[in-house]
């Protein structure tokens, strides 16, 4: 397994992030309307927590971003090459860390619907369905991590 670590995302890390979401196989087909001209901002990189998993010649392998304000878990992303390496879960245990030392007692998570299998390995509990809004026409899961 190669090495890797996490570190806080800065907006030059803006087009990396943005090209992991938009070529994410997760995201083909039905749920291509979903990241269909997303970006990673700049601002949106400095304003929030981001933190991204990198290797030794600081390739990007995953992120995550937290909304503190609202105690959610905005994205989380794992490079299609990366999976199966615990990039994830080492980066959820990140995020938790990081919702701890903000003081969260816990985090909301609306769950690409093929990412709540790997939500409830990591720790999250199911709290419900969010009802289809938008372009999104499907049902997404609910989950929360409890903060220690």
């Amino acid at each position: 397994m190669s090495e890797f670590t996490v570190r806080r995302a800065t907006a030059d890390d803006s087009k990396r992030l943005t090209r992991l979401v938009r070529t994410s196989r997760a995201y083909r087909g039905d749920y291509a309307a979903m990241v269909e001209g997303y970006q990673v901002g700049g601002a949106y990189i400095e304003h929030h927590p981001v933190f991204v998993a990198v290797d030794g010649d600081d390739r990007v392998l995953g992120f995550y971003a937290l909304l503190v304000d609202d105690a959610e878990l905005d994205l989380a992303f794992v490079a299609d090459s990366a999976q199966g390496r615990g990039i994830g879960r080492l980066l959820m245990e990140h995020m938790t860390g990081q919702a701890e030392a903000a003081g969260l007692r816990t985090v909301r998570v609306v769950a690409h619907p093929p990412a709540e299998e790997f939500y409830l390995r990591t720790g999250a509990v199911r709290t419900g369905t969010v009802p289809p809004t938008g372009h999104i026409h499907w049902d997404r899961p609910e989950l929360r991590y409890d903060i220690a």
